[in-house]
């Protein structure tokens, strides 16, 4: 649904003008060229708003203006919030005619306009049982002040509805509250992933997250403490201090962005999150909603899912009043960092960071070879052995390095350094240590 023109001479009846005006008011706005010919601009211009009143809802349009080659032009707004019809007729501009709109795609323009709420539906198959209600309680318990039961408190928040004499969850409850929410919602997941050089390749780390949405920010939260990269220095006493390539916050509002705004709707598509030696890159599905355009994406706010943006807010994962676009611009500048990117793409819109291209094309701190992905403590790990007096390095030794990371981990790195031909290990069960392979 791109930006479209049409013409029409000025003569056409009122449906055909008024047909015309809506298949481009459903789609991404444009132009009407009117041709005068033997018609004055004054009587031209009665003809369009004419038209515009035959529109339902009624379109109102900025005054058409005179172009050259006695035309007029009448400009339609790209960022209309309503689904206008003609007779009940819900039309779409493409190419040179106007044609009508799917039933699927009425409803896809009904959610990304706000006229319809796909969170507020209930949820098909689903009943109360479907729910975590320990945390259902948990949120009760600390964002009540009304003296109301967790079930009354899901409903005004609109994650349950009353069907008959039952309640059920709604899309908003099962994402939020749900025990398994992609039984139901087979796309609301995130498709983490780290790649080793600028572009996809086949060699990557891999992450499938799913669960109840609060659930989905801590995981892909972890995935990017654990995947990105940080210029790690080791004093004589391994005292750490590093600087990650992206800021977190920034990071993190990406994915909290994502998750709360996206179009819940398309289910054969996943949040995507993909980081490549130069970038981040956040996509999720469903184009911009309502009003909010590329143009004005900084300053207009507008939400597609409320009843997820304010339990999400009640948790603290959010600021109930925007989409933190604002913050995120703010912080990479603070941080000498490039500007963030925002673009739409064919079926859904994505926000990129880009670092200051210090580890490309190098990768790391630890290898020249483009091809191997290493985690931080790896990272951290090679960079100590290649310090002058430390001739090698134990489980203890990370441990102390990283003391909030589980020994397991700390375990399955080292003998992955070893298994990656980087380090040889030496000695047995507690005697045992690691030595770079050289």
């Amino acid at each position: 649904m791109n930006t479209a023109t049409a013409s029409l001479p000025a003569r056409a009846t009122l449906t055909d003008l008024a047909a015309t005006l809506v298949a481009l008011a459903n789609g991404r706005g444009g132009t009407l060229l009117l041709s005068l010919d033997d018609v004055s601009v004054d009587d031209a211009i009665d003809r369009v708003l004419e038209a515009s009143l035959m529109v339902i809802p009624t379109l109102n349009l900025p005054k058409p203006r005179p172009v050259a080659g006695r035309q007029i032009a009448v400009t339609i707004p790209p960022d209309l919030s309503k689904v206008f019809a003609l007779d009940g007729r819900y039309l779409l501009r493409e190419g040179n005619l106007n044609r009508p709109i799917s039933p699927r795609e009425l409803r896809r323009l009904l959610i990304e306009r706000g006229e319809v709420s796909y969170e507020e539906e209930p949820t098909r198959d689903a009943n109360v049982d479907d729910l975590d209600w320990a945390a259902i309680d948990q949120y009760a318990a600390k964002i009540s002040t009304r003296r109301e039961s967790p079930r009354d408190l899901l409903v005004r928040r609109g994650c349950l509805v009353k069907s008959g004499t039952r309640y059920v969850p709604t899309h908003a409850g099962i994402l939020l509250f749900g025990n398994d929410p992609q039984r139901f919602l087979r796309g609301a997941r995130i498709t983490a992933v780290r790649f080793a050089g600028v572009t996809m390749s086949d060699t990557f780390t891999r992450q499938d997250i799913g669960g109840s949405l609060p659930a989905q920010i801590r995981r892909a939260e972890t995935f990017l403490l654990d995947q990105l990269r940080r210029n790690v220095r080791l004093g004589a006493t391994m005292e750490r201090d590093e600087q990650i390539e992206y800021p977190m916050e920034a990071a993190r509002e990406l994915i909290v962005n994502a998750v709360s705004h996206r179009d819940y709707s398309v289910q054969g598509d996943d949040i995507r999150l993909f980081i490549f030696a130069d970038r981040l890159e956040v996509t999720s599905p469903g184009k911009l909603a309502g009003q909010v355009t590329l143009d004005n994406i900084v300053d207009e706010r507008f939400s597609r899912n409320p009843a997820v943006v304010q339990v999400l807010s009640d948790m603290g994962f959010i600021e109930r009043l925007g989409y933190g676009v604002d913050r995120i611009i703010s912080l990479m500048a603070a941080h000498d960092l490039p500007a963030p990117e925002f673009t739409e793409t064919a079926g859904g819109f994505r926000a990129t960071l880009f670092n200051s291209g210090a580890n490309v094309p190098e990768t790391s701190l630890t290898t020249a070879d483009p091809n191997v992905i290493l985690t931080p403590r790896q990272e951290a790990a090679l960079e100590f052995l290649r310090r002058d007096g430390n001739a090698r390095i134990t489980n203890g030794d990370l441990q102390e390095m990283f003391p909030n990371v589980h020994s397991e981990t700390i375990r399955r790195d080292l003998a992955d350094l070893v298994s990656k031909g980087l380090l040889l290990k030496r000695g047995e069960k507690r005697g045992s240590f690691y030595i770079l392979n050289k």
